[in-house]
C-alpha cells in the first residue's frame, strides 16, 4: 500500500473546505465548535452528539453518511 505525504498547509486548506461542507449539514455546530475539533473526527462525533441530543451511535451513522459524500477527505489524527 502506498502512502502519501500531505504537508500540513494542505491539510488545513482542506479543512476549511471541508469545515464549510460540515456547517451546511450541521447549522447547530458553531465555529468554536469546528476551530476546538481542527479536523478530528471523534472531536466531531462529540460536537454532533452534544449539541444535537444523539448518542454516539447515531452521531457516527451520521458522519459515515457524510463521509461518503467526501471520499477524498482524511481526518486529523
Amino acid at each position: 500500500m502506498h502512502m502519501t505525504t500531505i504537508n500540513k498547509d494542505t491539510v488545513q486548506g482542506n479543512w476549511k473546505q471541508f469545515k464549510g461542507k460540515m456547517q451546511e449539514a450541521w447549522g447547530k455546530l458553531t465555529d468554536d465548535d469546528f476551530d476546538v475539533a481542527a479536523g478530528r473526527k471523534e472531536q466531531i462525533l462529540g460536537r454532533i452528539q452534544e449539541r444535537y441530543g444523539i448518542t454516539k451511535e447515531e452521531a457516527g451513522k451520521k458522519i459515515e453518511e457524510f463521509e461518503k459524500k467526501y471520499t477524498d477527505w482524511k481526518w486529523n489524527a
